[in-house]
């Protein structure tokens, strides 16, 4: 049998979008985590002047702090999640604009004493002035993920 050029070109097409659907599917995690648990911090807490804890309804804690204060863009931010009642496997923080794509931005906390896990981040200048973001603490436990989204304002 013999394919002409238009029926390879469309097998071709397919092929590949096929190949964009597969890696799509397995890279999704990355950008859009799946949580088991979804906790809502205090919304009455600004990350902006203080660290927000969230307590979850198993009894568990979880508490980020993000220094300097205010949070600065462009600048070494000091990142800290604090966890009580479960034991973490894997802590990190995802940054990203509330009504803007600003790029992938998450960083992987590494562990400390007493349940903390800290590392370093940076946000990244919005072009259109003042910028809503959300820093949403995905934690893996043995049994569960727990995303706990934290939101705050740069340059209102």
């Amino acid at each position: 049998m013999k394919l002409d050029r238009s029926t390879v070109s469309t097998l071709a097409m397919l092929a590949l979008l096929l190949g964009i659907a597969a890696a799509g599917h397995y890279f999704s995690p990355l950008l859009l985590p799946k949580a088991d648990v979804k906790a809502q911090p205090d919304p009455a807490c600004d990350l902006q002047r203080q660290a927000c804890a969230t307590r979850l309804a198993d009894g568990g804690r979880i508490e980020l702090s993000i220094l300097p204060r205010p949070i600065p863009i462009l600048t070494p931010l000091k990142v800290e999640v604090a966890i009580s009642g479960m034991l973490a496997r894997k802590v990190e923080v995802d940054f990203a604009g509330e009504t803007m794509n600003m790029g992938y931005n998450r960083v992987a906390l590494d562990p400390a004493d007493g349940g903390r896990f800290k590392g370093e981040a940076s946000l990244p200048v919005c072009v259109s002035g003042g910028m809503n973001w959300v820093a949403t603490v995905l934690i893996e436990t043995d049994r569960q993920r727990i995303a706990v989204p934290h939101r705050f304002g740069i340059g209102h």
